[in-house]
This record gives C-alpha cells, sequence and structure tokens, in this order.
C-alpha cells in the first residue's frame, strides 16, 4: 500500500494534528496564565462567567463541553483561590450557581491582553485563525 493513501499512517490521521496543536496552543498559555495563577481550565471558566457573572454548573459545563463531574474539583480550587463563589439554587437545591467574586471580575481587565499576546504566538493570519476557527466549530457541531 502506498504511503500517501495508507489510512493507518500518522499523517493521514487528522486527529494528530488537531490534537498535537491544541497541546502545543494550552502550552503557548502557560506563561500567561501563570502570571495570574490560574490554569488553562480554569482560564475556560472565567471567559464563560465573565460573559455571564453567576451561571448554573450545567451552563458552564454545557459551554465547555465538560461533564460538572469534571469541573467540580475545578470550580473547588477557584473557590479556594476566591475566584469564584459556590451556592445551592435558592429554586432548586439539585442546582449549583457559579459566580464570580471581586477579585474574579478585576481580573477581567488584566486577562484581556491574553487574546492578543496569543495572536503574536500564533504563525498564522487572523483570516486563516477565523477559517479555522469556523471549521473546527463546523467539525465540533457535526460530532
Amino acid at each position: 500500500m502506498e504511503k500517501e493513501t495508507d489510512p493507518l499512517k500518522l499523517e493521514n490521521q487528522i486527529c494528530f494534528p488537531l490534537y498535537t496543536a491544541s497541546r502545543l496552543l494550552t502550552q503557548c498559555y502557560q506563561p500567561m496564565l501563570k502570571k495570574f495563577g490560574i490554569t488553562y481550565p480554569q482560564y475556560l471558566v472565567l471567559l464563560v462567567l465573565w460573559e455571564k457573572e453567576s451561571v448554573n454548573l450545567s451552563y458552564i459545563a454545557e459551554k465547555l463541553f465538560l461533564q460538572s463531574n469534571t469541573l467540580t474539583p475545578l470550580l473547588k480550587r477557584m473557590e479556594e483561590q476566591n475566584l469564584v463563589k459556590r451556592v445551592r439554587s435558592d429554586k432548586d437545591e439539585r442546582s449549583i450557581v457559579i459566580t464570580l467574586t471581586e477579585k474574579g471580575r478585576e481580573m477581567k481587565h488584566e486577562a484581556e491582553q491574553i487574546p492578543r499576546y496569543m495572536a503574536e504566538q500564533l504563525p498564522i493570519t487572523r483570516e486563516e485563525a477565523t477559517q479555522m476557527y469556523k471549521t473546527l466549530y463546523k467539525m465540533i457541531e457535526g460530532l
């Protein structure tokens, strides 16, 4: 079988460049996130909360495509860092409401530099990034 058409050749797997690019991109965030004392998953949670300061845990799970049992320890650490507050909903005791603290809200202004920093790190044009974004979301929606 020719190497170009070998379905099991590493270079023919779409998952490999996606996985590698994701891992390398996440590593690029580390210097900036280290300044804030947060991890990449915590940054993602903050991005959701900077859009809406108070949401149900299930909303965050849906937005980030994560299970609530994955988010719970992450949110607990964020609460210990005084970035968020977790409280049971008055309307439904089974529901947990996540709210930004003052410290979490203040971090938003400082974090505005992160997207600019990341744009400088990427070896692609803005147009290529926009097209990739659209293509990736098309893939996510299809899966």
